[in-house]
């Protein structure tokens, strides 16, 4: 049955992605605003919400390495895995915005989040923690970059509005589309989780390399197909927007909601990673600034890196 389970699962993970794909990219045009910028809000709030489910609960269940190291993983899983196979499938165009304000945007994030787990270090207390206070502070981050981002929309729809709009994308029709895709995308993504975590555990996988892997990477899985079915429409703005605005997301808003709803300990091993994630994210700035388009040379090197990581993970525990 689990067996069963796991392909509907990628099968609804699948066809949800392509209708969410087509109704997104049809609001945007519908909006007058660029898709890049409804694959930073709409797309990536959207596949983000796995990984916010997992945190959210792991958090209430006192389980907090499952919400910092969902979060880690899953943001080195988009950088490499998912732009990797996107970019090797469809060449990425990268828009000038793009490199100067909302990778670094990503960029600092991650910085923060540093930052604020590193008590130890910084602030010479006994152990490591995001507290209630940091949640807030990651929460006054993020209104500041949906603040950016709604200013951006509503100056390139000023710019736009000569624009005529094809008369066939009608808003209820696209409206229908996106809602239905994103349904398929979320509960596609949990039964791969339970169905692939289920497979692990009786092949005899640890519950620490599940979570590290198939949590993290199931979670993930709704940004892999809508990128990878961006990429192949050709609709780079959302594949790469998907990415960088899940990313933000996910430290910002899930990271934040979790550790508002209870302080979150710090496992001494996460540093790593989130410093792994730092250097990740500083690479895809320097792709994205070659020549504003990250192509199959850079995609094959991300995906490259995601298999030495994943062979470092499966080492390390």
């Amino acid at each position: 049955m689990a067996y069963i389970l796991l392909l509907i699962g990628f099968g609804l993970l699948i066809k949800g992605a392509d209708l969410f794909v087509d109704g997104s990219s049809n609001i945007a045009r519908l909006l007058r605003v660029p898709p890049i910028l409804i694959g930073l809000t709409i797309v990536a709030f959207g596949t983000s919400s796995p990984e916010a489910t997992v945190s959210i609960l792991a958090a209430l269940q006192g389980n907090a390495e499952v919400s910092l190291g969902n979060v880690v993983g899953s943001n080195i899983f988009n950088i490499t895995l998912v732009v990797g196979i996107a970019a090797f499938l469809y060449p990425l165009m990268v828009e000038s915005e793009t490199t100067k304000k909302e990778i670094p945007f990503t960029l600092l994030a991650s910085g923060a989040l540093l930052v604020l787990i590193s008590d130890i270090e910084l602030q010479g207390l006994s152990d490591n923690s995001l507290t209630r206070s940091d949640g807030i502070i990651f929460l006054l981050f993020l209104s500041i970059f949906m603040y950016y981002v709604i200013e951006v929309g509503l100056k390139s729809r000023k710019d736009s509005q000569e624009e005529p709009l094809p008369s066939n994308i009608k808003w209820g029709k696209n409206i229908g589309l996106t809602l239905a895709g994103l349904a398929a995308i979320i509960f596609g993504g949990d039964m791969v989780v339970d169905s692939g975590t289920a497979i692990a555990l009786d092949l005899g996988m640890s519950k620490t390399l599940v979570g590290l892997t198939i949590i993290a990477i199931g979670t993930s899985l709704p940004e892999l197909v809508t990128s990878i079915s961006a990429a192949l429409k050709k609709e780079s703005g959302i594949a790469l927007g998907n990415v960088v605005g899940s990313n933000i997301f996910n430290i910002l808003f899930v990271l934040g909601a979790s550790a508002v709803v209870t302080p979150l300990p710090v496992n001494g091993k996460i540093f790593t990673d989130v410093m792994i994630m730092i250097a990740l994210s500083l690479l895809l700035l320097l792709f994205s600034r070659t020549h504003y388009k990250i192509g199959k040379r850079e995609g094959f090197i991300l995906l490259t890196m995601y298999i030495v990581y994943l062979v470092f993970i499966i080492l390390r525990n």
